[in-house]
């Protein structure tokens, strides 16, 4: 197993929750010298105050030059435009990553402007939550979850074995290495589309009828993730569409196989849709 040099020079770019969490896993790891990036510096005090980082900063040019990780927790068009604007003063050598959801247009983005001298390990945490800032952040949301690589031909293998092992030590479960474009695919049926489901559960609802009133677990569980951040999750699922859109297709024709057997008063049907569901729920649970 890679073995890490705990003196490391690291650099969250947006302390928001997924940031605030990176940086508290990190600082549970072992790292000290962590740093970040945020334009808000009431989020950047936080940060100090809770001593996840050594030092903030509202622009990253100060701290970039001595970076050896640069982590962004960012919009995706907005790593994109960092980049841009601070192309100059990343460190020759560095190794830049990132939380986003999608990949495939993203890392052609990203790749258009990226220095010759970095190494970009693109990368996706499977976990996070619905509410927003540092405030929410917590590194316990990390423990035994998926992380997903997107390795390019261009990554070196020593950095993709750092990161491996970066994701390890801050307490997730798996890392996988996938093509960003089955990423994509697979993003868009395991992530994007129960939040479009869980969107439309609550959206279908009768406005006033105190829905509140009436609902157990089934009800609470599946709609907990449309408390939604309108900004990243709008962007998110425009730039996967292709993949949401076959994935909603598919969702409506096993929906439409429910309704049908309903209809017709077909008990056998219902029960086989049942069935097959089942099992394949508890190949989870093995």
């Amino acid at each position: 197993m890679t073995t890490l040099n705990k003196e490391l020079n690291i650099t969250i770019v947006g302390l928001g929750v997924i940031g605030g969490s990176f940086a508290m896993a990190l600082h549970d790891a072992g790292y000290r010298n962590l740093y970040g990036v945020d334009i808000d510096q009431a989020t950047l005090d936080k940060a100090k105050a809770q001593r996840l980082i050594k030092e903030g900063y509202q622009d990253g040019k100060d701290i970039l030059p001595q970076s050896d990780l640069v982590i962004f927790s960012l919009y995706p068009r907005l790593v994109h435009d960092f980049i841009v604007t601070h192309k100059q003063y990343f460190k020759p050598g560095s190794i830049l990553t990132d939380a986003t959801g999608v990949k495939k247009f993203f890392i052609e983005d990203i790749l258009s402007v990226l220095p010759d001298s970095i190494d970009f390990v693109f990368g996706h945490p499977m976990a996070g939550r619905e509410k927003k800032g540092i405030d929410f952040a917590s590194s316990s949301v990390y423990k035994n979850a998926n992380y997903i690589l997107t390795p390019l031909p261009s990554n070196k293998e020593e950095n993709l074995a750092f990161m491996e092992a970066l994701i390890m030590e801050m307490g997730f479960g798996r890392g996988t290495r996938i093509s960003a474009d089955y990423h994509d695919e697979m993003i868009a049926f395991t992530s994007q589309l129960p939040h479009a489901i869980a969107v439309a559960l609550v959206n279908s609802d009768v406005e006033g009828r105190e829905t509140e009133k009436f609902t157990g677990d089934s009800y609470r569980e599946l709609t907990r993730i449309a408390k939604i951040n309108e900004e990243l999750w709008s962007e998110l699922f425009l730039e996967n569409k292709e993949y949401l859109l076959k994935s909603i297709q598919t969702f409506e024709d096993q929906l439409d196989l429910i309704k049908a057997a309903i209809k017709n008063d077909d008990s056998v049907a219902l029960k086989q849709i049942f069935i097959k569901s089942t099992k394949r729920r508890e190949r989870f649970d093995t």
